[in-house]
């Protein structure tokens, strides 16, 4: 499962894929028409090397998951702290790290994130938090305008006519046309010329 959430202008893409990778398969095989992600992050359950140096393989899902988040020009996270994100309930069984952040390629003020392992409590998942700074930023909420069919439209269709043409007369020159006028042609207009009537 995936959902969206609309924040700022960007997105949010959170992303559970179960052990099968049924919503990964879905993001690779579908052309899926989003702009602007700012962050995609998610359970995906892969264990890779490239994000679990304690893991000694690499798996064939990260490469799609690479692919997709190419696809929507994001890069992998690094965390703050290398530290597991999903904690075993049977001692038997190591800690893996399958909760990751992808973030926006050109979005240098969020490189990394926190894992919070002390804020699980009883679940089995931490949970990776990260700052998002919001600027201040001026909506304009009023404009200018005029009525469709206006009349007062037409009136200044008329005035800046009247008002070029008044200006036109008053700083242009009138010139006789001789023989001794400058010639305008020159060596590539006889070239092209000569090619056309070919």
């Amino acid at each position: 499962m995936y959902f969206f959430l609309q924040l700022w202008f960007s997105l949010l893409f959170n992303i559970y894929s179960d052990l099968s990778q049924m919503t990964l398969k879905y993001l690779k095989n579908t052309e899926v028409n989003i702009s602007n992600v700012l962050i995609m992050s998610g359970d995906f359950n892969i264990r890779d090397n490239s994000w679990n140096p304690n893991f000694l393989y690499y798996s064939f899902y990260s490469n799609v998951l690479f692919k997709v988040a190419d696809s929507l020009h994001l890069e992998l996270s690094k965390p703050t702290e290398q530290v597991p994100t999903r904690y075993s309930n049977n001692h038997q069984d190591s800690n893996l790290v399958i909760n990751l952040i992808f973030l926006r390629l050109e979005s240098l003020e969020h490189d990394n994130h926190t894992i919070y392992s002390n804020w699980r409590l009883t679940l089995d998942h931490a949970p990776l938090t990260i700052d998002i700074s919001i600027f201040e930023k001026h909506i304009q909420t009023r404009k200018r305008t005029l009525a469709k069919n206006s009349k007062v439209l037409e009136q200044i269709v008329q005035l800046f006519v009247s008002n070029t043409e008044r200006i036109w007369y008053k700083y242009s020159k009138v010139v006789n046309i001789t023989k001794h006028s400058k010639n305008w042609g020159n060596g590539n207009c006889h070239r092209d010329l000569k090619t056309y009537k070919q």
